[in-house]
């Protein structure tokens, strides 16, 4: 073990944290252990932390369940990451991943969310209480719903996030429930069958169950459904490739995921900060799940560039006409990213933002802070101008965007999104 190494053992053994096996224990020489709390901190045999911003919070369980390797994470408390790889994510109160777990870049995992065993996330955000089964790979999704530990939004073992079309695009980022109604904390939870998988990218409205072995491949953005989906056995078909025969809803789906990104970096920036500063490094992991949520817009556009680029590039071979979807997304694709690059307008929606912000100061003045109750304890009278604040927030992004788009009238066919009346 190198010098520097042991020396920073020993420095965090002084500080509280308990160690089991200090010499096989592997912490790089550009991790601070001001960055990690001497507060009933536990790292078990064989873990490995690197990275400048990783962040190790109080009652931190490291490795319980064999080698946790953390590299560049912000931990909150009581965090218990049990084994696994763990890299660029941020994970709040609470939250908790079994064994052999492998989270990568551009991940938040909110207040008891957790995952059993053998879970690959990727480009993932989970609600508070959002539970996952094990052998499940569920990258590139955002899941909200539920109203605590025993009323949870949950996906069943075995499932599959197809999120890798055979051209080869990821513009496959599917909204399980939404954010305006998500944060509020007080929504039937959906139900995601074992065994089963969405085709990304779509949409499911709260309070829905799919059925174990369904492949869901259409968007569900009605509530309350029971869905089975149908087998595709003895189905063989001719494979043309680089059709994008669903373009149009390929490109609404990733408008209105952005959009609902946009919506939950507002949330953070207004409403959580407060419950962060009372918090261990709270302001560092704040930043942390600020980033990973600009992060994650920045790889959705990326990927959007990315299918234009191949459009193109089998255009001419399948005879694309000039007024074709296809090509007017290629033709604007600079205009649609400069279009959702766009900073928020904190003009929009500020009315109801500053009367759902009067009735947090209420709680916060009353020195709750406990981020979870004080948002379930809100009357409904707050909860519908949060609601309709960040609704307003949504569809301003999703028509300022598709109107770089002007010839593909994109959403207006969707039923379940309504424009907010004007501040």
């Amino acid at each position: 073990m190198e010098l520097a190494c042991q020396d920073k053992i020993n420095q965090l053994t002084k500080k509280g944290v308990r160690i089991l096996n200090p010499f096989s224990i592997d912490i790089g020489p550009e991790v601070s252990i001001d960055r990690i709390s001497g507060n009933n901190v536990t790292i078990y045999p064989g873990c490995r932390i690197y990275g400048q911003d990783t962040i190790i919070s109080a009652h931190v369980q490291l490795g319980e369940e064999g080698v946790a390797t953390v590299d560049n994470c912000r931990i909150g408390s009581g965090v218990a990451l049990k084994s696994g790889y763990f890299r660029r994510s941020v994970f709040l109160q609470g939250a908790s991943l079994a064994m052999g777990a492998h989270v990568r870049e551009g991940c938040l995992i909110e207040e008891y969310a957790s995952a059993s065993h053998c879970a690959g996330l990727k480009q993932t955000i989970l609600f508070p209480f959002v539970t996952l089964g094990s052998l499940i790979n569920f990258c590139d999704c955002m899941m909200t719903g539920g109203t605590g530990p025993g009323n949870h939004s949950e996906v069943g073992s075995s499932f599959i996030h197809f999120n890798f079309t055979p051209e080869g695009d990821k513009t496959t980022a599917s909204l399980i429930g939404d954010v305006p109604r998500g944060v509020m904390l007080n929504q039937p939870p959906i139900f995601l069958g074992g065994q089963g998988g969405l085709v990304g990218p779509v949409r499911i409205g709260f309070g829905n169950v799919t059925a174990a072995g369904t492949i869901l491949r259409n968007d569900i953005p009605e509530s309350n459904k029971l869905i089975s989906g149908k087998s595709l056995k003895n189905l063989v078909l001719d494979h043309k490739p680089g059709r994008y025969a669903g373009i149009l809803r390929i490109l609404e789906n990733n408008i209105y995921y952005v959009a609902n990104l946009q919506a939950l970096e507002q949330w953070y920036q207004y409403v959580r900060q407060p419950f962060f500063k009372s918090c261990e490094f709270g302001d560092e992991i704040l930043q942390g799940a600020l980033s990973v949520l600009k992060a994650a817009g920045a790889e959705r556009i990326k990927r959007l560039r990315a299918m234009a680029h191949n459009i193109s590039k089998i255009a001419s071979k399948i005879s694309l006409s000039g007024t074709d979807a296809r090509i007017r997304f290629c033709e604007n694709i600079q205009a649609l990213s400069q279009a959702m690059e766009a900073p928020a307008d904190p003009a929009v929606g500020e009315s109801d933002r500053k009367s759902f912000m009067n009735a947090m100061e209420d709680r916060l003045q009353n020195e709750d802070t406990n981020y979870i109750r004080s948002i379930q304890e809100l009357s409904s009278d707050a909860i519908f101008h949060g609601t309709r604040w960040l609704d307003t927030v949504v569809w301003n992004y999703c028509r300022t965007a598709s109107a770089a788009l002007p010839e593909l009238n994109l959403f207006q066919n969707w039923k379940t999104m309504t424009e907010p009346a004007d501040d």
